[in-house]
């Protein structure tokens, strides 16, 4: 297994969007309803955002990387300037850390199987609608 210290809290095999913008969020020390203030969204569109049902458009984005204090680039997939792992306390129970990494590794792969079912779905739909053309 990973060491705890190994593991990259916020790159793109542990975490994901949402996760680093609710992170970046917390550190800032802004609540939910704060940071959709000052970006001008609602806040169903901010937790829409941090729970990965929906991501911002460019220019939402870059608001966002600004206001947080993190590049574009490492809230998009970890990597740049952005938050560093959290400290881990002495106390650090091994297994709960074991299981932590296998739920981000799930997630991530549920995340992956998402995205292709929906490539496949558009292609799918898309040959449906050119054998009736």
């Amino acid at each position: 297994m990973t060491n705890e210290t190994d593991i990259n809290w916020f790159g793109a095999e542990t975490a994901t969007f949402g996760d680093r913008l609710a992170g970046a969020r917390e550190a800032s020390g802004m609540t939910q309803v704060q940071l959709a203030k000052n970006l001008g969204v609602k806040i169903t569109t901010l937790k829409n955002w941090e729970n990965d049902i929906s991501e911002p458009r460019a220019n939402k984005l870059s608001m966002l990387a600004g206001l947080l204090n993190v590049s574009v680039m490492w809230l998009l997939n970890g990597k740049g300037v952005g938050l560093d792992n959290p400290e881990v306390p002495k106390f650090f129970n091994r297994e709960l850390s074991d299981l932590l990494t296998e739920l981000s590794e799930v997630k991530a792969t549920l995340k992956s199987s998402s995205d292709r079912l929906g490539e496949l779905e558009k292609i799918l739909r898309d040959k449906l609608k050119s054998s009736y053309d």
